[in-house]
């Protein structure tokens, strides 16, 4: 496994199926940079060119204080429109990366997500927030706005409405109002957020893992089309599933009451 300066990866869970990878800039509350943003980028690209026993991703923050505070205000005070444009293309790409895995990936969010980190957060499949937790898109603060994806993320997690909310006061909300209007999809104790994650990817790794993928890939994608070709996708997967033998072996082990053994083939 490749060492990097800003992040530290470990395998967890139950035969090691699960890659933690912990942002690890404790002085900087795990602000991100350019840097971090290319070995996250970095450790995505390495996962879809290889996952081999790996089921699931979990991204979190070094440390109780931070999941990621938010962009490196210093690295960017000075800016031009050009270095702008490519800094946050960038944080895009990532975004599209995570989205491509053809595995679950959880935000392990331990403290404070404002800015960029919201925005990393966003990017995974879906979010789990320690109680401590807080979210907010602050950009509005210093002129700027989001520009890691947060203003579309949002507001196709939480609606259009508190999205413009979000982003134009700067507001910052716990966890509880965060999955109160849909950000987050669970609230555990301080200490236990990671563990909840590798849980959740530890019951993902029984299933299929086809159909994990198909199940993923269409529901990222039918999230922008209208629903005639939305529909559509899923048909089409669906039916790609019955060329499968995990097909049959699932459908043979539920007639036979007993557990399936997928080999993703």
């Amino acid at each position: 496994m490749s060492s990097y300066t800003h992040l530290t990866i470990a395998d967890q869970g139950k035969g090691g199926v699960v890659r933690v990878v912990t942002i690890d800039r404790p002085k900087a509350l795990n602000a991100l940079n350019r840097e971090v943003v290319r070995e996250l980028t970095a450790v995505v690209d390495a996962l879809g060119a290889d996952l081999g026993k790996t089921r699931g991703l979990v991204i979190t923050g070094g440390g109780p204080k931070a999941f990621v505070a938010g962009a490196d205000i210093a690295a960017m005070a000075n800016m031009s429109p050009e270095e702008a444009r490519a800094f946050s293309s960038e944080g895009h790409t990532l975004g599209f990366k995570l989205a491509a895995l053809p595995v679950p990936v959880i935000a392990a969010v331990n403290g404070f997500a404002l800015g960029g980190g919201c925005e990393i957060a966003l990017a995974c499949d879906f979010i789990y927030a320690a109680e401590n937790a807080k979210f907010g898109q602050p950009e509005v603060n210093l002129a700027v706005i989001p520009g890691f994806g947060g203003t579309q993320r949002l507001l196709r997690r939480v609606g259009l409405a508190r999205a413009l909310e979000l982003c134009m006061t700067g507001e910052i909300i716990d966890a509880e109002e965060a999955l109160r209007v849909g950000l987050v999809n669970k609230v555990v104790a301080r200490g236990e957020v990671v563990d909840a994650a590798v849980a959740t990817i530890e019951t993902i790794a029984k299933k299929g893992p086809l159909a994990v993928a198909a199940a993923k890939q269409v529901l990222h994608k039918g999230a922008d089309l209208v629903l005639a070709a939305a529909n559509q996708e899923e048909i089409e997967a669906f039916a790609s599933m019955f060329a499968t033998s995990d097909q049959r072996e699932g459908m043979a082990a539920f007639l036979e009451k007993r557990r399936a053994a997928f080999t993703g083939e």
